[in-house]
């Protein structure tokens, strides 16, 4: 596996934003602070081949329909004069887009059902799964009537479980990303380390609270590329293909509807950071995550090896 082409780099939201979009001193928090809309974010810095643009969920506002976009574009977030109002379908009908809506389920590209329309070719980055990447127009930031004070959906429990930690980095093509910061875990609870073995069959719906979800591109020859979106550890599948890579191509992250507030993580493809391999030796010789709480250690290192 040929190792990436760039080393580590700190990465942040760009100053660029939606009218509605807050960001943190840090420039590595958005939150959209009113209504459902005008929530577009870009990434500081162009992505190089390969490197994802990962971000976390950690606020959700109830009552409205939809959830977070995610994409690249070629627009350079400088030339614009207005942001656009939606990612979809404001943004792609700009053109140099590409935006994929993230939705409870169905987020998979099934490649044998895209068939592209006669007189469109694969360069206009329009097909994902057998449809369009979306117009905007399907969930329309609608209110919807509240049923409860739980949110239902990060209370649900994938009945199909998967094997994400059999191999610590995830491969995409000739792309290799470590796992350790791809896959969103449930925030621990007194007794959940009785669900530890759910934890780890991802079981943390696309659009829950502490979901991750990332957007990278992987050169496919011929100075073009597919854009992949990555959701808690999991590609998945090319979502747009022949996207053209002469110039160079910022994240695009929508802080849509029922998402409110997202979060940066930094992922590390070189050495391991000190903190990180610290978690995973004590990890390595304990029962289960709780047992954490039974050790001389410092606070701050039994919340950091348990994801709290």
């Amino acid at each position: 596996m040929e190792p990436l082409p760039f080393l580590d780099q700190f990465q942040e939201f760009h100053h660029i934003h939606g009218t509605n979009v807050r960001l943190d001193p840090t420039g590595t928090q958005a939150t959209r602070v009113e209504s459902f809309a005008n929530g577009v974010c870009f990434s500081r810095e162009p992505l190089s081949p390969g490197e994802i643009f990962l971000v976390e969920i950690e606020e959700k506002e109830l009552g409205w329909c939809g959830h977070l976009r995610i994409g690249l574009t070629a627009r350079d977030p400088l030339t614009f004069e207005t942001v656009p109002e939606y990612s979809l379908p404001d943004l792609m009908d700009l053109g140099d887009s590409w935006v994929f809506a993230i939705t409870r389920n169905h987020n998979r590209v099934v490649e044998e059902e895209a068939v592209a329309p006669e007189g469109e070719g694969a360069g206009d980055g329009g097909l994902a799964g057998g449809h369009r990447l979306g117009d905007g127009r399907e969930e329309g930031g609608r209110r919807l009537p509240r049923l409860g004070g739980g949110d239902v959906e990060e209370e649900a429990i994938n009945p199909k479980p998967k094997t994400f930690f059999t191999d610590s980095h995830l491969h995409i093509e000739k792309v290799k990303i470590p796992m350790d910061k791809l896959v969103g875990r449930s925030r621990p609870g007194r007794y959940s380390h009785i669900l530890d073995d759910l934890y780890k069959t991802n079981a943390l719906p696309p659009t829950a609270r502490r979901s991750r979800i990332g957007v990278l591109y992987v050169p496919k020859g011929q100075g073009l590329a597919d854009m992949h979106v990555v959701i808690n550890g999991e590609d998945m599948g090319a979502s747009a293909k022949g996207i053209p890579m002469l110039l160079p191509l910022f994240a695009v992250v929508d802080v849509y509807s029922a998402t409110k507030q997202v979060r940066i993580v930094q992922v590390e493809y070189g050495f391991s950071s000190l903190q990180t391999l610290c978690r995973k030796c004590i990890q390595k010789n304990i029962v289960h995550r709780m047992a954490l709480d039974w050790l001389e250690l410092p606070e701050r290192l039994k919340h950091y090896c348990k994801y709290e």
